[in-house]
């Protein structure tokens, strides 16, 4: 490999009957220095031995299934689309699901024209050999950093009278994906839907997308001039100007190259989510799905810099464009209203909605900025990457953002929301804000959460609590 190779870990490999199975991490790849990279391939090794059973690869090889939707022979040094979420099991149909990556080149696909599977799809293998059942792409030729961030969801919902066995995958776009577990076809259709191609000399561009036509998204995906900030007039007049110096449209509209004058194409949700790695909650006795989102804006500026990248374009500034001048926030306060991080309850029995609420609060810098001038922005939801823990009557989840909470001290609040309806039906202290997904327990009949905490000022902690 060359030396700007890199490998690594992010999740827990999974252990399943007797195998393990290993994924594959990457640097952030928007500003990679080559488009050459080494492959994220996932393994399943022997639990007592160790020795390899199998080997599933991500870009496939000449002559494997899907190595025709890798142009220019780019399957041999296109690198990343690894597994960098964790995989989830299904032990009854022995088969383990994949949630893809990108390849290498976040946000430029000209070296590697074509749909380029297996990234951006849920793929679903036997747990023993590792062959292949099943795929779905979820992104074709990605250039967007629409990687599959978390583990897709197993559930059981029963849709028109019919008991399905489901797999619902959250993104980074903020749709979920309903699969039938076992053979990959969706439950509601999804249709593939003309999109744009944009003006990066030497990109290729997908022609469709699939977008869900149930659940509807459960976060902003269409950004106009409705969602610019507007507690007063200069925080308006503000984000109309980084407005005007950026191109705008819908989620899957391109990257654009990045001028003094045009910034780029602005993002929303922007590349680390709408979903991030904590991933979705489910309940298996009604067929309920929870999911926490964040509503973050950024900018696509694509410009060729043969001194970072071997690449014809890279994610970056026009020369002469400070960082300050190519926020996309306004002296630190976000650019769009809020609910700047939300938690949403779906039926997946009918794929509707039942519930979204505001989840977090904005840290004392935000809500006492002197931009304001004085109004109260009220509870805005805070971004963060937030699991959810799901019990028999509440979702429970702690805020991403420490403030002065209501007890008057500085931290966190871990909240206790009501599943059929959002309402909050309680809320505890934390000295500092959650970090991954609550877990429980019980011990002599008395049921404990406990929740990691880290950041404000404060080091990483686990926090206990006993239910009454």
């Amino acid at each position: 490999l060359e030396a700007t190779s890199e490998i690594g870990l992010h999740a827990a490999p999974v252990v399943a009957g007797n195998t393990i199975l290993i994924g594959a991490a990457h640097l952030p790849g928007g500003a990679p220095p080559s488009r050459t990279n080494v492959k994220g391939f996932i393994r399943g090794f022997d639990v007592r031995t160790g020795d390899r059973k199998w080997i599933f690869h991500t870009i496939p090889n000449g002559d494997e299934f899907g190595n025709d939707t890798w142009g220019d022979d780019s399957w041999r040094y296109t690198g990343n689309t690894g597994v960098w979420a964790q995989m989830t099991i299904d032990p009854e149909l022995n088969m383990a699901y994949f949630p893809v990556e990108a390849p290498t080149g976040d946000y430029y696909g000209g070296h590697r024209p074509g749909d380029n599977l297996f990234s951006g799809s849920i793929v679903a293998v036997d747990l023993d050999t590792g062959e292949r059942k099943w795929h779905y792409q979820t992104v074709h030729h990605d250039i967007w950093d629409w990687d599959l961030p978390a583990a897709p969801v197993l559930l059981d919902i029963t849709v028109d009278g019919r008991p399905i066995k489901a797999l619902i995958q959250p993104t980074k776009q903020t749709y979920m994906f309903v699969l039938d577990r076992q053979t990959g076809e969706p439950i509601w259709p999804i249709p593939e839907v003309p999109v744009k191609a944009g003006d990066v000399p030497g990109e290729w561009y997908a022609p469709t997308q699939p977008i869900p036509s149930k659940p509807p998204p459960v976060d902003e995906v269409d950004l106009s001039e409705d969602h610019l900030v507007d507690y007063t007039p200069e925080l308006r007049a503000r984000a109309q100007a980084i407005y005007d110096r950026h191109t705008i449209g819908w989620l899957y509209d391109p990257p654009t190259v990045a001028t003094p004058e045009m910034l780029g194409t602005l993002q929303l949700p922007n590349s680390t989510g709408g979903v991030n790695w904590p991933g979705a909650s489910a309940d298996p006795e009604t067929g309920f799905f929870y999911v926490y989102t964040k509503t973050q804006i950024g900018a696509l500026g694509m410009i060729n810099d043969p001194d970072r990248s071997d690449m014809d374009f890279i994610r970056g500034r026009p020369e002469g464009i400070g960082f300050r001048d190519a926020s996309t926030s306004i002296d630190g306060f976000p650019m769009i209203k809020p609910p700047w991080g939300r938690i949403t309850g779906i039926n997946m029995n009918t794929g509707d909605i039942a519930w979204q609420i505001p989840h977090g609060e904005a840290p004392d810098n935000i809500r006492n900025h002197p931009l304001l001038d004085g109004a109260d922005i009220g509870r805005t939801g805070w971004p963060g990457r937030v699991g959810l823990l799901i019990t028999k009557n509440v979702v429970v989840a702690g805020e991403s953002g420490s403030y002065t909470t209501e007890t008057g001290e500085t931290g966190a609040m871990l909240r206790a929301y009501d599943k059929a309806t959002g309402d909050e039906v309680g809320a505890v202290y934390m000295t500092a804000p959650q970090t991954g997904s609550p877990m429980t327990y019980e011990v002599d009949g008395e049921q404990y959460i406990v929740v990691a905490t880290s950041g404000g000022g404060q080091s990483g902690t686990l926090l206990a609590y006993k239910l009454p």
